[in-house]
């Protein structure tokens, strides 16, 4: 469970050795512990990342978060690790900014490579640095001292030894790491003290069980929505019914008998506020608000993918060409054409965004929220409150989920700005139809795919291109105001930032051009289509339109693909998974839709591949597709999933199977609709996700461990390639080619023949 504790609270009421790192030429210093003799927390202490406590437990420090995927237990046990100790004997403290350096939170799949990493590093050099002591202690060489359970002694003599607990005296080192002076997911520590090598792993590939399933399932821990303060008052924001429009005035009188509303405006900021939240929701439902005329800024949502390929581009991006690709098509024998259309998607977390905030102009204010990166909110929250960051204490709190920018941020920022508005503490919560109508968006996008066939079928030219709106319209963090809606609604200057992607791959096409473009937001601030991260940031488009395409000219060559892809491919590491993920699910080869029927029932098989920041998954699904309603199931999925040395094969394999089922919801379902006025997606009707009746009966998970591999993410690779992996097997099942998503059974009927 996530531990909201004052760091020096706790150590002082314990008693601790608190391990730093010497660097050449520093000296070591004993003190003491005590408050005035604390180590600052900062990037280069050590003591910001371990503590060892008098009992012999420790206490790690990670400026990361889990939200709920378990990648707490694996960080932990990399601290055990690397420190001889039992798991059951590391505590891990996340999510509170007053206890933690910014390690980039949860982002990218980066928790376990980037900053598990880094903390196994830190608890390394806290290992050399207690065997240092202890040879001092014991007056035994360093080398020939064995640690373990947290107890250190003599390989020659076993009555030689000591504790950690007994080495502590209340005191603690205050020296420094070698630091890579970067802050967020890339930061990086190390000291002399050398991480151990795979042979010597006693606690890194097992399976402890995770520590938050209890609480949430009895119902004993506490969610951001629970947190009451005194004098709290709770706030809802009163949004346009045409997006783009601000109020000019508003009616008082129009809540006058409701008890102890307060109205906040500034600019196009408007809110409400009551003692009780009841009495907030009502107020924000009567308020008279004129609202100023605009004409309505969206297109018809039919015509969006039309849009998106006629408006000019504002950034282009494109990889160095490999090879002639123009001279490739132009000698080609045959030439394969095709586009794909991915539409906007919503986080629709299982609640609305919600936080508190605490403005206190003298002192230290504090923010509650349930955001993946509390550092980076809480520098927001400072931001909009105009403090120093040091002067805002950010608390996580556990929410209803987000794999990526929701708006828990938006949340965070309003409550911030009424709270200084005000002076109270001020609880903000959005509404059903706000957090899935305003939340920003995952972008839409089209993406056409050329390949060039010679005269003997082989492939001799690929050209792929992406075109849509940038991922980051609104940063994946919200450290600006500018991008949060209560930011943009006071009109800060904007900060967009055109970005998208291209397919991450190894195949050896001779020649080959990749590329993006990145058109304008389709209205510039306060928009509830404004697009940021949502789980693999822009990798299930990308992956669809590529790995459907390669699927569409295997089959134009006459090949199987399972023996296409095993072809073409060039990295070792994603051949293996490929031939992994066919032979498990006894991959039957073909080179045509096989279009097997029973009755009404279709069934087939697809395959697609990818890569993601060193992760590689290939995966089989399985569908039945019933030709009459044209729904779609996904019976089952094989994944083989790469990912380098696996630190815990239980809760990597459930990290895949949820994948699995959230990315199924967006193949098949997600698809934000929106009028010219506003998005009209805004409840679990007008946007339907998966339930349960839907989910995959089977879904098989083939892990490759390699431990000769630096351990790499697993929280979003396995989302990228499986809506191409559905849309194959849909093609496999009836020979309908999906190439717009989700795959409806209305857009499947209309391709039936």
């Amino acid at each position: 469970m996530t531990i909201n504790i004052n760091r020096r609270a706790l150590l002082t009421g314990i008693g601790s050795l608190t391990v730093s790192v010497l660097l050449p030429g520093a000296s070591a210093r004993a003190a003491t512990f005590g408050a005035a003799s604390k180590p600052d927390l900062k990037p280069e202490n050590l003591s910001s990342y371990i503590t060892v406590n008098a009992d012999g437990t420790v206490t790690a420090y990670w400026g990361k978060m889990d939200m709920g995927q378990g990648t707490d237990i694996g960080c932990i046990q990399m601290v055990a690790e690397e420190l001889d100790v039992p798991v059951e004997k590391v505590t891990l403290v996340q999510g509170d900014t007053i206890n933690s350096v910014n390690q980039g939170g949860a982002s990218g799949s980066t928790g376990i490579q980037q900053g598990g990493v880094a903390i196994q590093s830190a608890a390394a050099e806290a290992r050399y640095q207690l065997v240092q002591m202890a040879a001092q202690a014991l007056n035994v060489p360093a080398d020939q001292l064995s640690v373990v359970n947290g107890v250190i002694s003599a390989k020659s003599d076993a009555s030689k030894k000591i504790s950690y607990g007994e080495l502590i005296g209340g005191r603690h080192f205050d020296t420094q790491l070698e630091w890579n002076k970067q802050i967020g997911n890339a930061l990086f520590v190390s000291g002399k003290g050398k991480i151990k090598p795979v042979a010597e792993h006693k606690v890194i590939g097992t399976s402890p069980p995770r520590r938050d399933i209890a609480g949430k399932v009895m119902g004993t821990v506490d969610y951001i929505c629970d947190i009451k303060l005194p004098g709290m008052v709770h706030g809802r924001m009163v949004l346009p019914p045409i997006a783009g429009a601000v109020p000019l005035s508003f009616d008082k009188a129009s809540v006058a008998d409701i008890p102890g509303v307060e109205i906040v405006h500034e600019n196009a900021f408007l809110a409400v506020t009551a003692p009780k939240e009841w009495d907030a929701i009502k107020a924000s439902q009567k308020l008279k608000v004129t609202w100023s005329d605009v004409k309505p800024p969206f297109p018809d949502q039919k015509a969006i993918y039309d849009h998106i390929r006629k408006a000019p581009s504002i950034k282009r991006e494109t990889l160095p060409d490999v090879g002639n690709i123009d001279e490739a098509f132009k000698g080609a024998a045959k030439i394969v054409e095709a586009n794909y259309e991915w539409p906007f998607q919503s986080h629709a977390s299982m609640a609305p965004g919600c936080a508190v905030v605490d403005y206190k102009p003298e002192g230290t204010s504090t923010l509650w929220t349930s955001t993946q990166k509390p550092h980076f909110g809480r520098d927001g929250v400072a931001n909009s409150l105009g403090l120093p960051a040091e002067k805002v204490r950010g608390i996580y709190a556990n929410g209803p989920g987000s794999y990526g920018r929701n708006d828990s941020g938006d949340a965070a920022a309003a409550a911030a700005v009424i709270s200084k508005k005000l002076g109270k503490p001020v609880r903000l919560q959005f509404m059903r139809h706000e957090g899935t109508g305003w939340d920003p968006k995952g972008p839409a996008s089209v993406h056409s795919a050329r390949a060039a066939i010679d005269k003997d079928g082989k492939v001799i030219g690929w050209h792929f291109e992406s075109k849509g709106f940038s991922r980051l319209d609104v940063d994946s963090n919200e450290s600006q105001p500018a991008h949060t809606l209560a930011g943009q609604l006071l009109g800060v200057p904007l900060k967009f930032n055109p970005q998208f992607g291209t397919p991450e791959e190894s195949y050896g096409f001779a020649n080959r051009r990749k590329g993006w473009d990145v058109i304008a937001p389709l209205l510039e601030r306060n928009s509830p289509l404004r697009t940021s991260h949502l789980r693999d940031p822009v990798g299930p488009q990308i992956a669809f339109a590529s790995e459907s395409f390669v699927d569409e000219v295997a089959f134009a060559t006459g090949r199987d693909p399972v023996a296409f892809r095993l072809d073409y491919l060039t990295d070792p590491r994603d051949k293996a998974v490929v031939q992994a993920a066919a032979e498990k699910a006894g991959w039957q080869p073909h080179t045509a839709a096989r279009k097997q029927m029973v009755g009404d029932i279709a069934t087939g098989q697809g395959i697609a591949y990818s890569q993601r920041s060193g992760t590689r998954v290939a995966m089989v699904a399985e569908v039945e597709v019933n030709r009459t309603s044209g729904k779609v199931w996904v019976k089952k999925f094989t994944v083989a999933h790469d990912s380098g040395l696996v630190i815990n094969p239980h809760l990597l394999t459930m990290c895949v199977e949820g994948n699995m089922v959230q990315g199924t919801s967006r193949a098949l379902h997600e698809e934000v609709k929106f009028d010219n006025k506003s998005v009209t997606s805004v409840d679990w009707m007008t946007y339907p996700i998966l339930d349960m009746t839907e989910a995959p009966a089977t879904i098989d998970v083939v892990i490759v461990n390699r431990p000769d591999v630096k351990p790499s993410g697993a929280g979003e690779p396995s989302m990228r390639p499986m809506m191409a992996a559905i849309a194959n097997a849909i093609y496999d099942a009836t020979g309908v080619r999906m190439r717009q998503a989700p795959f409806t059974p209305e857009r499947l009927k209309a391709g039936f023949v």
